[in-house]
C-alpha cells in the first residue's frame, strides 16, 4: 500500500507540475499512457506532438508522459474528467466503466483482422460509441491500434486450452476480462498496468495477456517465458481529450488538434504492424518460447469464451452487436469477392 501512495503522490506532483505554462498566449497539453518509450502508441503520441507544435506554430505544446509517469488509466480518466490532464490514449473497452456499450470493444474474438477493427472504430459505430463520452466530460478525437492480445505466463508452455486452467493472470480490471478468465478455468486478478510488472517479478501472478508490443515494450520477457499466441482480444485505443480543455480551444485550435490526431492515427497504425514480426523476433531472442495453438484448440478456445460474449451481448445491447457486426461482415464479404470471382 505504500508503494502504491507513494506512486500516486509523484503522479499527482508530475500533473501540477507540468501543467504549469510560462505564457498565458501558450496551450499546454499533457499527453498520458501506459506504454514505455519506443512502443507503437509512444510513436504515435510523439509524432502528434510534432505535428501539434509545427502547425500551431508552438502556441499549442505538447508534453508527452509515457509509462504511466502519471497514473494508472483509471486515475488518468479522473484526471481528464477533472480538467488536470489534458489528454491520454488507452484501451477504448476500459470506457465500460463510464459508457456499458464501451465493453463491446474488449468481446473475445470480436474481429479478425486489423482491417475489420479499423472499419467499425472509423466508421458509425465508432463515432457514435465516443460521442456518448462527452457526457461524462471527455471528448473521443480518433482510435490509434494496440492490437490483438496474447497471453504469458511463468509456469508452463500452453499447447491446449487445458493448459491454461488454474493460472492466475492479470486482466484489465473490467467485468468482462475477469469473466472470460474464469470461462477458461484460470483465475483472474484485476491490476492497473504499472503494477504488472513488480506483480510478475514477485510471483503474485502467474501471468498476464497483452499484444506483443506491449509485452515487448514492458520487457516482460525478463519475467515470463511462455508467449501463446491466442490472438483472443482486439484492443483499439480511444484517444481522448478533457471536454473542459476542449472547450477553451478556438475553432482554429481544435482544428489544429483534430488534423493532428487524425494523420497521427494513419501514422501509428502503420507503424503498430510493420512492427509487430520483429517485436515477435526479438522476444524469442530474449528467450520467451512461443507456441500457437493447432486450429481444434482455437476452436476449443473460442467455445470456451462464447458464454461470456452472449453475456455482456445482452448488457451492451443486441442492436449494437447486430450493427458492429454488420460493419465487419461488410469488410469480410469485399474481401471474398475478388476470390469468388477468381475461381477460388
Amino acid at each position: 500500500m505504500k508503494r502504491i501512495f507513494i506512486k500516486t503522490l509523484i503522479a499527482s506532483v508530475a500533473l501540477a507540475a507540468a501543467g504549469v505554462s510560462s505564457s498565458q498566449d501558450t496551450k499546454t497539453i499533457k499527453f498520458a499512457n501506459q506504454n514505455t518509450a519506443g512502443h507503437p502508441i509512444v510513436l504515435g503520441m510523439e509524432k502528434f506532438k510534432e505535428i501539434v507544435e509545427k502547425n500551431s506554430g508552438g502556441k499549442i505544446k505538447v508534453n508527452v508522459f509515457p509509462g504511466g509517469a502519471l497514473g494508472s488509466d483509471q486515475a488518468n480518466v479522473s484526471a481528464i474528467q477533472g480538467g488536470t490532464l489534458e489528454m491520454a490514449s488507452m484501451n477504448s473497452g476500459i470506457f465500460a466503466n463510464q459508457v456499458k456499450e464501451f465493453a463491446i470493444f474488449d468481446f473475445p474474438f470480436m474481429f479478425g483482422s486489423s482491417k475489420e477493427a479499423d472499419a467499425v472504430v472509423d466508421g458509425p459505430t465508432g463515432k457514435k460509441l465516443h460521442a456518448k463520452l462527452e457526457e461524462k466530460g471527455i471528448v473521443g478525437l480518433s482510435y490509434w491500434e494496440l492490437g490483438f492480445r496474447n497471453i504469458t505466463n511463468s509456469k508452463r508452455a500452453i499447447n491446449k486450452v487445458e493448459d491454461l486452467e488454474g493460472l492466475k493472470l492479470r486482466v484489465i480490471p473490467n467485468p468482462i476480462n475477469v469473466d472470460w478468465v474464469k470461462a477458461l478455468g484460470a483465475n483472474p486478478t484485476p491490476l492497473p498496468w504499472p503494477e504488472v510488472y513488480s506483480a510478475l517479478e514477485q510471483k503474485a501472478v502467474d501471468g498476464q495477456e497483452n499484444p506483443v508490443a506491449t509485452i515487448n515494450g514492458a520487457k516482460l520477457y525478463e519475467v515470463q517465458k511462455n508467449l501463446v499466441l491466442t490472438g483472443h482480444q482486439y484492443n483499439p485505443q480511444s484517444v481522448i481529450i478533457s471536454k473542459k480543455f476542449w472547450e477553451k480551444l478556438s475553432a482554429a485550435e481544435k482544428k489544429i488538434v483534430g488534423d493532428a490526431v487524425t494523420e497521427s492515427a494513419k501514422f501509428q497504425r502503420e507503424k503498430a504492424r510493420a512492427l509487430e514480426a520483429s517485436i515477435l523476433d526479438n522476444l524469442k531472442k530474449n528467450g520467451m518460447q512461443v507456441t500457437q495453438l493447432p486450429e481444434a484448440e482455437m476452436a476449443k478456445l473460442r467455445d470456451k469464451m462464447r458464454p461470456v460474449t452472449a453475456k455482456y451481448g445482452v448488457t451492451v445491447g443486441q442492436d449494437l452487436v447486430k450493427e458492429l457486426q454488420a460493419e465487419i461482415d461488410k469488410v469480410r464479404s469485399a474481401a471474398a469477392a475478388p476470390a469468388k470471382k477468381s475461381g477460388k
